[in-house]
């Protein structure tokens, strides 16, 4: 079986396909902080899907008796100041995290992927009035700009989503522009024009796969800034809403019982540490085997 999938010459796509996926998965096997990343990201994909199963209590059940426990054996990360689980909470609070990170990625990547394909292919006046809008939004830092959107579009984790995809776009366009600036004028784009292909159907058809590669890396990267920001917005009350058990609202909580009762605060944002270093762990892995430019390294 390894024969044949690493077989230098494939007799079909689908050998290909499954030589270079196994050639990926051997390049990742190397890197033990990509494999820490990727085990941290299952294990939160697994936690989200089964959080009712993992969570021994309701996250948002109160509970006044036991209010700001200590962890124990009972509550392994402490009760906070209603006397909800923070273990529990945490476990669903990975729901929200992961979604947040997957709607603002399908939202913001492709709007920046096909941009940047757009402007770099065209270029001219086109390529002048896309970057300069670029570079506006690149200008400015993306929690100042997030705060400014969510504070217009009103509190709320839907109107927080937006607020990240609308400052997110402008960094998957540029990498897009530059990928499509070195095969711009490659003999096949040429060929594909001689055959009467429309600028559209090159685009979508030649330059956007292309350039998915690049962007698949700069997503993966990207996730632990948005786990962040997403976090500050949730810090400040304007991300998710009360009971949700955002990790971010769940901090700016527990700061006022930081002194004493340090598990409230602490425990999601243990949590936020640990999935934003996975996230990084995996993109750096993936930059290695998908990025062009380290492929004779690997």
């Amino acid at each position: 079986m390894t024969e044949w999938l690493l077989s230098d010459s494939p007799t079909s796509k689908g050998q290909a396909f499954a030589g270079r996926a196994w050639r990926m998965w051997l390049s990742l096997l190397g890197n033990p902080l990509a494999i820490t990343g990727l085990i941290i990201v299952v294990v939160l994909v697994l936690m989200a899907a089964f959080a009712p199963l993992i969570a021994p209590y309701s996250p948002i059940g109160q509970d006044l008796e036991n209010r700001l426990l200590p962890p124990s054996w009972e509550h392994w990360m402490g009760t906070d100041e209603l006397g909800r689980d923070i273990f529990s909470r945490v476990v669903y609070g990975s729901r929200l995290t992961l979604m947040i990170v997957l709607l603002v990625a399908a939202i913001s990547a492709p709007i920046g992927l096909v941009i940047g394909a757009i402007s770099g292919y065209f270029g001219g006046w086109v390529d002048k009035v896309m970057m300069g809008i670029t570079d506006i939004f690149l200008s400015m830092p993306k929690l100042i700009m997030a705060l400014a959107f969510v504070a217009a579009l009103g509190p709320g984790i839907e109107n927080a989503i937006i607020a990240i995809a609308i400052t997110a776009w402008p960094a998957y366009a540029r990498i897009a522009r530059a990928e499509t600036l070195t095969f711009r004028n490659a003999e096949f784009i040429d060929a594909i024009k001689l055959q009467g292909a429309s600028p559209a159907r090159i685009i979508i058809n030649h330059v956007l796969p292309l350039c998915t590669s690049s962007m698949i890396v700069r997503v993966t990267l990207d996730m632990a800034g948005i786990i962040l920001t997403a976090a500050g917005l949730g810090f400040l009350g304007l991300g998710a809403q009360p009971p949700l058990p955002e990790w971010g609202a769940m901090i700016s909580r527990g700061r006022n019982f930081i002194l004493d009762q340090w598990w409230v605060a602490t425990m999601p944002g243990f949590a936020i540490i640990v999935v934003s270093l996975g996230f990084c762990f995996l993109g750096d892995g993936l930059r290695d085997i998908l990025d062009p430019k380290n492929e004779g390294k690997s």
